[in-house]
This record gives structure tokens, sequence and C-alpha cells, in this order.
């Protein structure tokens, strides 16, 4: 698939100039659609491309042909066209006869956020499993859109000329292609996914607590992994800096261990086939102990950013999880009553800056709290009439060492959760120094 703003090596990238469109249907306000466009023109630029021009149509329903009606697509075609603009976009997701009724009209390329974003997303890529994730969306955008792509060529014919009938037509030809290609990278995703699977048993299995960070792009989720943990993850003041999930364990205050994992960013309608291709990245959060929620104190459209992080960790089933809420960037509040309204509205939050160091000793001690009671190394001596209990410490604990005794009875040493110690006291090796929390 060719991005609509690949150029060769002798034209510039600025040789391409967008025209952006909002469009407001009730409920949404035009402040929140100005927000959304402001957004826009911040993704259109993640891709290097100059914005010309913006306009916002107020619509009382979508129309099936234009999206908006046929007046205000007119109108926004001498815009951009005296603009200068060759690429509409939309900042709605358009359907494939939209799009086409639209291009058809402007002359020039008309695309809608869904697809500035999987750009985004395929420029990005780094690692084997993002790169296969947006191939995956990609193609899965792609393949309604292919109708009336080859319209300008004739059936393809078989054999000596007159001797069959028609052949199957080129798009039919591309659409098994790209389905066949969707049904082989779903299958790699499959194989991601198990792996994925097993390290994260190992990590279960070693009952050790883990959070997932999550939160809207660019609000420094990567940083904040680097500062707890030491990482080296990148991090840049761009939307959708990394995709790919970095996983590290970090020490706390008590000398315990955490692990934390960084997920790839939310933004405003994240396209659906992004969430179905990435959900093994985005399980993380799922399965996780809790989620560490990032937002940047110092947007102007910070509660909106929270509002779209819980709806689409509630998309993932993750929002009955236990959340700490972590204000970034508080270094860049300079209103006193900016901080006070959020603290207000926010009193469980912890407010830090990465770029000073402030609030983090504040963090730490509060991720420590929601890890909750440590586990115990227990020494544990359990007859053989007890074969559930046997199996139940293979299946819920970390075994460090084990034996059988002659008669049956089975001895070991674990590493046993905290709410499932009581079921073992019974069992315990009395006066064994082994029997303690684990630090």
């Amino acid at each position: 698939m060719t991005k609509y703003y690949e150029t060769d090596q002798n034209k510039p990238e600025n040789l391409y100039k967008t025209f952006l469109v909002g469009t407001c249907i009730p409920p949404s306000t035009l402040s929140e659609v100005s927000d959304d466009l402001q957004e826009l023109a911040e993704l259109v630029k993640t891709l290097r491309i100059p914005v010309v021009g913006k306009m916002t149509a107020t619509l009382k329903a979508a129309n099936p042909k234009f999206y908006v009606g046929s007046g205000k697509a007119e109108e926004i075609r001498l815009a951009a066209e005296e603009a200068g603009a060759n690429v509409v976009i939309f900042d709605v997701q358009l359907s494939p006869t939209q799009q086409r009724n639209l291009e058809r009209l402007f002359h020039v390329k008309v695309i809608d956020r869904q697809e500035v974003i999987l750009d985004i997303f395929a420029e990005r890529a780094q690692t084997r499993e993002a790169v296969l994730q947006v191939e995956l969306a990609r193609y899965q955008y792609f393949l309604p859109r292919l109708t009336g792509a080859w319209s300008h060529l004739s059936r393809q014919r078989g054999g000596v000329t007159g001797a069959r009938g028609g052949g199957e037509k080129q798009i039919e030809y591309d659409r098994r292609q790209l389905r066949d290609r969707i049904s082989e990278l779903q299958k790699e995703l499959e194989e991601v996914r198990k792996r994925r699977g097993t390290q994260r048993k190992s990590r279960i299995r070693a009952n050790i607590p883990n959070a997932a960070i999550t939160g809207y792009t660019n609000a420094g989720k990567s940083t904040l992994l680097n500062l707890l943990t030491g990482a080296d993850a990148f991090a840049a003041d761009q939307l959708f800096a990394t995709l790919d999930p970095t996983t590290r364990q970090m020490e706390l205050p008590d000398k315990s261990t955490m692990i934390l994992t960084d997920t790839v960013g939310f933004v405003r309608r994240l396209p659906h086939a992004l969430i179905e291709a990435f959900r093994s990245t985005l399980e993380e959060a799922v399965l996780a102990d809790f989620i560490v929620l990032v937002l940047d104190a110092s947007s102007p459209s910070v509660f909106s950013h929270l509002e779209t992080t819980l709806s689409v960790l509630n998309e993932l089933g993750a929002d009955r999880k236990s959340i700490q809420v972590v204000c970034n960037k508080c270094d860049l509040l300079t209103d006193p009553l900016t901080r006070i309204k959020l603290k207000s509205s926010l009193p469980d939050a912890v407010f830090v800056s990465c770029r000073t160091g402030e609030g983090i000793d504040a963090l730490k001690q509060a991720l420590a709290e929601h890890c909750g009671p440590r586990p115990r190394i227990m020494r544990l001596h359990i007859p053989a009439n007890y074969a559930e209990k046997i199996a139940a410490l293979f299946s819920n604990t970390r075994i460090l060492e084990s034996s059988y005794l002659e008669d049956g009875t089975f001895e070991a040493t674990a590493v046993v959760p905290e709410r499932e110690c009581a079921g073992y006291e019974q069992f315990l090796l009395q006066n064994d120094e082994t029997n303690n929390h684990v630090q």
C-alpha cells in the first residue's frame, strides 16, 4: 500500500498541502470540534505535511453521499482549491462511497482521520509484531475501498481470445489477495499472542505485581517508565512515538519489586481496526494487576483525554481494575488555580514531573500501596492424602525446591501469595526461618 504522502526522491514532501475539515453534529459542540480539528492538525504534522487551511461544517446529520451536504461540499472544494491544497482530510470516518464521491467532486485526494492514524502507525512500527499489527489494520481498512479502484480495467481473459468466457475482474483478484494476506497476518499474530501469553504466565507464576502504563498519546508514558525503571525506551515529544510495549522491573521503597509495562498511547476515536490489531499489546492493560493512567496535566484537554482513555479501557474490558492516575508535566502548570482545580477533580492522583523529578517518590509509594501485601516464602510439609493442596501449590505458587519422601509426603519451599497463605499454614514446618515475607 502506497501512502498518499510518499514521494520520489526528486520531489519535496511539502509538495503536498492539506486542507482539514471538521464536522459538528449534535450533541457535539463547536468547541469540541475545534479541539478535535487541532488534534488532527497535530496528527498531520507528525507526518511532516503542512496544513494550508481548515473549515468546520455544522450538520444536522451525516449525508450518505458526501457526509456533508452538497452545498457545503462545493464550499469546501472552493476553499481547498483557493488554499492550494491537494489533499483534503475529514476529521471523521468516511465510508468508501463518501470518499470516492468527494474525490470525484474535489479532483484531489480525500482521506479521513482513520487513514491518517494508520499511516502514522505504519511509519512508527519498528518490531516485527508492530509491523504485523499495522499491516493487518491497513489491509482491513483498504479492503472495502478497492471498489472502483480498478474501474478503468476491463475483465482479464484467459487462454486464446474468444475460447473462454470473461475472466475475473482485477478487483476480484486483488480482493482475494488481500483476504489471503489478512488471513496470514491473523495467523502470525495469533502466534505472537501465544508467545506473549507464555511470557505473561512466567511473570504471573513469579508472583511479582505488575502494572500497565496507559494514557493519551504524548502524555509521557515512556519517559515515566524510563525514570522509574532505568529503561531506555524511546521517548519523544510527538504523537505515537512508540508502538511496542516495553516491560521492565522496578524497585519499590520497601526494596520489593514490581513490573511495569508501557503500552501504546490512545487518541480520540482510535480506529477500531487498530484496537483489534493491537489487542495482544493492549491485553497487557487487561491482564495487569492494576493500571497506571498517565495524563498530561498541562493540556487544556486533560479531562477529555481522561475520558478517551477510560473509554478505550472500557472497550478492552479493563475499566474495572484499580487505577492510579498520574498527572505528568506538572512543572508546566504555571497557573496555581489550574493545579488546584485538577487536584480537586482528581483527589487520588499523584502529580509528578518526569523532567524535574517532582512527585516521583510519592508515586513510588502509591504504587507500593497498590501492590498490596507481599508474598511469603513458606517451607511446607504436605501429606500424600492432600493431593488437591499439592496440585494447587503447583498452580498458584512459585516453587523454589521440592521433593517427595518415602511415604509420599511432599516437601517444598514455595513463594506463596498472601491471599493463599492461610490455606497452607497447617502444613508449615515449625520453627523454620524460611517462613517469612519476601523482601
